[in-house]
């Protein structure tokens, strides 16, 4: 059901003016979604009722990829004049709700329910994630991390984001909307939490990039824009409290459904008895045995050590620690709206190490997902960033092990397409594809994605 706010834009209501004070003719805020305001952080121990992902009935043999461009996608003359009547002064014709009709902000297909259930999953996690760092990290923790009082409130304030993003998503969804779970996480300082948030909020930006502009609701697409910009702009400000340029790219990517769902779901441990199940693929997981860290900035090197990740998935860095005394990736320098020399932490050219799992792994809440692949043997590795699509080869293949060069591209001139916080993916096909149709690669993933820190 709509809240209060949302049935109100969806009828056209406005308040009138009259004699009363203000406050007595603006309708009361909707109440925020209820959520836990602490829970534990640990493993699933116990023993999945279900397992695998929500489907339907009957599940069609595949989507066959067109093998040419339909005619009307090309007739618009596009010369700058008018082409049709205009409906009304100052209006062109065209467009998508523009008719008059009353929107309703919901789900209108099984594809915008699953897909906003991810998303709404995406941001609880998030509001978790962001209120754990600062129970679980003293001051003087992200003091010697570079983040004073006013870095640390600005992650609380993000977390009141959360409130209103899952708010926001549960109201379009119903009574069965996702419920925010239990979750664990793998970082043991100030450094790898800063580093873990600025790649789970990459990809949940990127994970609603991807579904975006095939969403059925143009409403509930509407409102979601409005609410992943905030997350672009938490992601930018993760990647400046870690030392890193803010935004090194002059697009975002978007990455399938699947694809986040992937990297989001071995964190939840576990959800309640009821919880809604997705319908998303989860893949095998990828890491990146030597990712590119700060330690590496403005270097011409393969990496500054191996096994240098927390995890697989996001590939989180270690950081330097009580328990991690040799690592390289310190953040001495602090938080800042730029670095005073940008370099960046990778190259073309570059020897990128990788191991992968084979499917079959339970994964996600009370373990009752289970990872699976479509695809055929491992051959290439995917570059999904900014608007290219590219593969290089997979050499060295040794059972779940095997390596990649970095390609030296520009999405345009002047613009190098490895860059930022980006992803890859191991796949049995170079499939040519474009940000539109990204999720037809889906069938040919053996395993991944993974976040490769370029820049």
């Amino acid at each position: 059901m709509l809240n209060s706010m949302l049935w109100l834009a969806a009828v056209g209501y406005m308040p009138i003016a009259s004699a009363s004070p203000l406050s007595a003719s603006i309708p009361p805020a909707p109440p925020t979604a209820s959520h836990p305001n602490s829970q534990p952080h640990t493993p699933f121990t116990g023993t999945p009722t279900t397992t695998g992902a929500l489907t339907a009935s009957s599940i069609g043999t595949g989507i066959a990829e067109a093998s040419s461009i339909a005619p009307a996608e090309t007739t618009y003359a596009s010369n700058g004049k008018l082409q049709n009547a205009e409906p009304a002064p100052y209006v062109p014709a065209g467009g998508v709700g523009t008719s008059g009709s009353i929107p309703v902000y919901n789900a209108k297909s099984d594809f915008d329910y699953e897909s906003l259930a991810l998303a709404l999953y995406q941001e609880w996690i998030e509001l978790d994630l962001f209120q754990d760092g600062l129970r679980r990290f003293s001051a003087k923790d992200f003091e010697e991390a570079g983040l004073n009082a006013a870095d640390r409130e600005l992650i609380a304030f993000m977390a009141e984001q959360e409130v209103g993003h899952a708010t926001l998503i549960s109201n379009m969804l119903g009574a069965s909307a996702p419920k925010q779970c239990q979750y664990n996480y793998p970082y043991t300082n100030v450094q790898e939490y800063l580093d873990f948030c600025q790649k789970l909020t990459r990809f949940g930006e990127s994970g609603v990039y991807g579904f975006l502009g095939h969403l059925d609701s143009r409403e509930a697409a509407t409102l979601l824009t409005q609410s992943i910009t905030t997350e672009a702009r938490q992601q930018m400000i993760f990647r400046q409290f870690e030392g890193l340029f803010p935004m090194p790219v002059w697009f975002e990517v978007g990455i399938p459904q699947s694809w986040a769902w992937t990297l989001l779901a071995p964190y939840v441990a576990s959800c309640p008895a009821d919880q809604t199940r997705l319908v998303w693929e989860n893949f095998p997981a990828l890491r990146i045995l030597n990712q590119p860290t700060l330690s590496d900035a403005g270097k011409r090197n393969n990496g500054s050590s191996f096994n240098n990740t927390l995890d697989a998935g996001l590939n989180v860095a270690k950081a330097s620690s009580k328990e991690n005394p040799n690592s390289k990736n310190d953040l001495s320098a602090g938080a800042s709206v730029t670095p005073d020399r940008y370099s960046p932490l990778s190259f073309p050219g570059r020897r990128v190490d990788l191991q992968w799992e084979e499917p079959g792994r339970p994964v996600g809440p009370n373990d009752s997902y289970v990872t699976t692949s479509q695809a055929g043997e491992a051959k290439y590795v995917a570059w999904a960033s900014q608007l290219n699509i590219t593969y290089t080869p997979l050499l060295g293949v040794d059972g779940g092990r095997g390596y990649t060069i970095q390609p030296d591209m520009e999405t345009y001139e002047g613009d190098p397409a490895v860059n930022g916080t980006m992803f890859i993916a191991i796949t049995d096909s170079d499939l040519f594809l474009t940000p539109f149709n990204l999720s037809m690669i889906n069938s040919h993933v053996v395993a991944g994605p993974a976040l490769y820190q370029a820049d």
